[in-house]
């Protein structure tokens, strides 16, 4: 199959296209700088510039494909507003992608984006499914709310420096994935047309607080965690300040998703209806444990490695003076 992915350079884009690519389908990248994406080309894609916010540039590049991969999302540093990316340019994407004749489209959204119209990353989300399933493709909808790679930043990475670990203080359970995971059933959603028209949920084993995720990394890496907590007050605040200006309009509405996540209302959904549809075993989908297990023990690995290496060195070295006979 020729597909077409858009977001390839990002944490679910190039997983997306690396399973692509691994069970032979032809996959083209939509990106805007190909020398940011020159890894993709390495693996097999085809690049192709073009931007979803410029229309124009996007009737040569759907030309001859079968299917689209929406995995595009605005980066907090993107000049556009989030509004101009993952409003506007999606619907020029949809639009374009009917008039291009290509029937088979695939969108991520968020969990339960319905059931937060205040806050501006899932109204949008939630606003563009519906223009989807109104545009009279066959689409699939798939619907993630967290991926196990952001969290060795916001954890791992702190606690193996002796740093604190930032967190909101309200804590809302999230059923993190890992996009390996991810692009795995979303190239098998693909080949089953059952899944075309619906809309599905696309989570993990299990719903993690933050501080269950904290005892779990002091468990791996044995070290004891400290914890600094951000007043909701605060975010709401620095929300309110970011949007008076122009540059930081989009983290402004990234700070609102702290209303989400201090909720209380768990960020998970069943997977029994995605596993059935799709053929695939559920057993087989990574468990957070696992990942930070192998995470850790391949980190802890290499610094003992290090801390060998620089001990030999050491005692190799000669002292600048001679000993006395």
């Amino acid at each position: 199959m020729k597909l077409l992915i858009v977001g390839a350079t990002g944490t679910l884009g190039r997983q997306i296209a690396r399973r692509a690519i691994d069970e032979g389908h032809e996959v083209r990248c939509l990106v805007r700088n190909a020398r940011k994406a020159a890894f993709l080309k390495e693996w097999g894609a085809e690049l192709k510039i073009g931007d979803i916010c410029k229309p124009e540039t996007l009737p040569p590049i759907l030309e001859g494909m079968d299917a689209v991969i929406d995995a595009a999302a605005a980066r907090a540093t993107d000049s556009l507003s989030m509004k101009e990316i993952d409003w506007n340019g999606k619907v020029n994407l949809i639009q374009e992608t009917q008039k291009a004749g290509i029937d088979r489209y695939i969108f991520f959204s968020i969990l339960n984006a319905e059931k937060y119209p205040d806050v501006p990353l899932m109204n949008i989300k939630h606003c563009t499914e519906k223009f989807l399933e109104e545009s009279g493709l066959n689409y699939t909808i798939l619907r993630p709310c967290g991926f196990m790679q952001g969290l060795i930043g916001q954890y791992a990475v702190p606690i193996l420096d002796n740093q604190a670990v930032w967190i909101t203080g309200e804590s809302t359970p999230i059923a993190y994935m890992d996009t390996q995971d991810v692009a795995k059933l979303t190239i098998r959603a693909l080949e089953v047309p059952e899944t075309q028209q619906q809309t599905y949920p696309m989570v993990g084993t299990k719903a993690w607080t933050a501080e269950e995720i904290i005892a779990l990394c002091e468990r791996l890496s044995d070290k004891k965690v400290k914890i600094a907590r951000v007043p909701l007050g605060l975010l709401r605040f620095l929300r309110r300040f970011t949007r008076f200006f122009q540059w930081t309009y989009n983290i402004s509405d990234r700070l609102a998703f702290a209303e989400v996540l201090a909720s209380g209302k768990p960020l998970n959904a069943s997977m029994d209806e995605v596993y059935k549809t799709l053929g695939v075993d559920a057993k087989e989908t990574t468990t957070l444990e696992s990942y930070f297990q192998e995470y850790f023990s391949r980190i802890l690995k290499k610094l003992k490695e290090i801390d060998y290496e620089k001990s030999k060195s050491k005692k190799k070295k000669k002292t600048p003076f001679k000993s006395s006979v």
